[in-house]
């Protein structure tokens, strides 16, 4: 279970994974092949957050394969090129991104605990656990009166408590809904930079 006292958030991502290693650059990059660049798609471990990454030459990637992107321990990747949108991803990079997002679930299932066990409102109509798919009025009050009589340890144990279906599932259902920028709440990604008009 996560500690109470989190660590203040990082901003940028240290480590990522990759989605598709693309030698021959994007395949709607129109230029000439020998003006195009290898580049990596990528998720952020920390905040979900697409990237398009420029390996280092000759450096071997694999998808599902975790990096280093951050400041220190970067051998693979010589640069983070620019942040990328979802429809940006190949077919088989958002294939792979799904495999890769259960799997961060499912590893850092303590961090999900914690915000069952201490979202708060959104707005003073709505609460945070209302922005899980599935979750409703009655089934937020229902998940706020079991964490007063005791805190989640686990989602096994959210599972049994509340009856909710499967927390994984609507967990990972909401990291889609705002990898793809469907709402205007982001409680598990970083939102995406506001383009000016």
């Amino acid at each position: 279970m996560m500690p109470e006292n989190r660590e203040p958030q990082r901003k940028f991502e240290e480590f990522a994974y990759v989605l598709e290693n693309l030698q021959y650059g994007h395949p709607r990059d129109t230029r000439p092949l020998y003006k195009r660049e290898p580049v990596v798609q990528a998720v952020g471990e920390d905040f979900f957050t697409l990237l398009e990454l420029i390996p280092v030459p000759g450096a071997p990637l694999q998808a599902g394969e975790r990096i280093a992107i951050g400041k220190w321990g970067r051998d693979k990747i010589d640069h983070v090129k620019r942040r990328i949108d979802y429809e940006d991803l190949t077919q088989n990079a958002k294939d792979e991104l799904q495999i890769v997002v259960e799997d961060l679930v499912s590893k850092n299932e303590g961090r999900f605990v914690f915000f069952f066990n201490n979202s708060g409102p959104v707005t003073t109509r709505m609460h945070s656990l209302e922005l899980l798919p599935g979750i409703g009025k009655k089934a937020m009050w229902q998940i706020l009166e079991e964490r007063k009589r005791g805190p989640f340890t686990s989602l096994a144990d959210i599972q049994s408590r509340t009856h909710i279906a499967d927390p994984k599932k609507i967990i990972v259902k909401r990291i889609f809904v705002e990898i793809r920028n469907e709402d205007k709440y982001y409680i598990f990604c970083k939102p995406p930079v506001k383009k000016e008009i």
